[in-house]
């Protein structure tokens, strides 16, 4: 039932033939991908290093601090010193696309919402060479304390990480930028083992908890602030039918187009807002969504 409910969500959004891509991309294994923390390292000591120890690897095109191991050798990685000091973060390409658009500057100040495991709090803090003032917040304590671990092993610096639900961050915190990589149905990122855990239930929870998140943290956007707003999904409701409401009812914010000319060999799925991103699940790439809001008042 689960499995019929979401295959008729993917056919009715994108059609018989993308939507049986999609779902034969759920059983694919995709390679082991990883993030070099520049914070600590850089991209040429880590392929110096892969290379000594006969890990073959590919480059990203778009990225000059990702590699993509050619064979799924990740508990091997994890045996490496490199991996030990924090030099390198296993984080899913799709993953790190958030911060780059977030684009974070030396000295802004940024809200990661829900920001556990920290894999792009620590990104936001390497893209602004450890100099840019992070909130992170984390309402689940165990979740919590893996952050916590995440941004002291790999060196960030100039993050204050709170024990919170984001809804309820006292009204004088005022951020340039924000990211909101929503809870979601995960509708991207299924596999044999997890398609199961797909229902409509979660969709309907994940929809809710969005629309709450997205609402309550438009309130702590300065005047030309930016929130960037990411999921882990490919359904409408949870990405673009999010945008679309949130425009309708606040006439102080503005769609921005991401600049997508660096990401064309990234494959995708057709969008209905012009400007937002929504990666399609392949071997490489999990299925996600990414849009850019900007408030142009109080």
């Amino acid at each position: 039932m689960t499995q019929e409910f979401l295959n008729n969500k993917l056919i009715s959004e994108y059609g018989n033939e993308l939507a049986l891509d999609i779902t034969e991309n759920y059983s694919v294994i995709r390679k082991t991908t990883i993030r070099i923390n520049t914070i600590k390292s850089n991209i040429n000591e880590i392929k110096d290093i892969l290379k000594r120890n006969n890990i073959a690897y590919s480059e990203v095109e778009w990225s000059n601090f990702s590699l993509i191991l050619e064979e799924n050798q990740k508990e091997i990685l994890k045996e490496l010193e490199i991996y030990k000091e924090g030099k390198i973060y296993l984080q899913s390409l799709s993953s790190q696309l958030p911060p780059l658009f977030v684009n974070p500057k030396e000295n802004e100040t940024i809200l990661d919402m829900t920001a556990a495991p920290g894999g792009k709090t620590t990104e936001l803090a390497a893209l602004a060479n450890n100099n840019v003032l992070i909130t992170a917040t984390e309402k689940n304590k165990k979740r919590f304390e893996r952050l916590k671990y995440n941004i002291e092993h790999l060196g960030a610096k100039k993050i204050s990480v709170l024990n919170i639900d984001a809804r309820n961050l006292d009204e004088y915190f005022m951020f340039d930028k924000i990211l909101l990589d929503a809870p979601c149905s995960g509708s991207g990122t299924l596999s044999p083992s997890t398609i199961n855990n797909f229902s409509e239930e979660l969709l309907t929870r994940s929809i809710y908890f969005q629309k709450t998140l997205i609402r309550e943290v438009i309130k702590h956007l300065k005047p030309n602030g930016e929130l960037i707003y990411s999921t882990c999904s490919i359904l409408k409701e949870e990405n673009e039918y999010i945008i679309k409401e949130l425009l309708n009812e606040n006439k102080n914010l503005e769609l921005v187009q991401l600049d997508l000319s660096n990401y064309n060999r990234i494959p995708t799925l057709p969008v209905e807002i012009k400007g937002t991103l929504c990666v399609r699940p392949t071997k490489l790439y999990e299925g996600f969504f990414v849009a850019k809001i900007r408030k142009i008042s109080d």
